[in-house]
This record gives C-alpha cells, sequence and structure tokens, in this order.
C-alpha cells in the first residue's frame, strides 16, 4: 500500500482528498503547513506527496524547492494540488521540482489516475 502525504491548511480540503485516496487503497498522512510537510517528508520518506501552494508561513512552492533540493527527499515525486490555475504558476511548479499539477477542486479518479500513474514510473 502506497503511503501519501497531503499538505494543505485547509481541514475541508485534507479531509476530502484523505477520503478520497484511502477509499482508493492508499496510506494517507496530512501536515497543516510547508513547514509541517517538509517535516514530515524527512521522517516518513512517503511514496508521494501532494502540496497545496497558498498555505501561511512557508508555501508550497518553497516546500516543494527544499525536498526536491534535500537528497533524501529528491525522489519523492510532488504533485501540486492547487485552486492557482494560471499556466505561469504551472510552469513554476514544474521548475521547483513538482512532477504534475491539479487545479482544486481536484476530481477523484483524475487524481488517483495521477497518483497511480506517478508511483509507477
Amino acid at each position: 500500500m502506497a503511503h501519501i502525504l497531503v499538505v494543505d491548511d485547509s481541514p475541508t480540503e485534507l479531509h476530502v482528498i484523505k477520503g478520497m485516496l484511502e477509499k482508493n487503497g492508499f496510506q494517507v498522512t496530512a501536515a497543516q503547513s510547508g513547514e509541517e510537510g517538509v517535516d514530515i517528508a524527512r521522517r516518513l520518506k512517503p511514496d508521494l506527496v501532494l502540496m497545496d501552494v497558498v498555505m501561511p508561513g512557508l508555501n508550497g512552492f518553497q516546500a516543494t524547492r527544499q525536498l526536491a533540493r534535500e537528497p533524501e527527499t529528491s525522489k519523492i515525486p510532488i504533485i501540486m494540488v492547487t485552486t492557482k490555475d494560471q499556466e505561469t504558476d504551472k510552469v513554476w511548479a514544474i521548475r521547483q521540482g513538482a512532477r504534475d499539477y491539479i487545479v482544486k477542486p481536484a476530481k477523484e479518479k483524475d487524481l488517483v489516475e495521477r497518483v497511480k500513474g506517478l508511483l509507477a514510473s
């Protein structure tokens, strides 16, 4: 069973995304800030991270950049899951180290397919 870390400052979004993933057989850990997400990723080494962008303190772009540049976490694929839907945001996310980008609200089928696709690669 793959272990997914979901990083989002919205309790509602965490609940919805966690529910979608658990229903599809994934083990899920939640973090409510960029700092907490980076800390948990370093300790638990999840198979994949779903990262929000807009969060107080360390935002998702900054957290993704940290994880992508550290040798012990650089191989963990990150999917940005955010309301930011501009092409420049998508390009910036990929430049920070994200492997994919989903605009909220995430549809369960799309989210699960993308997660499975990255886990298989």
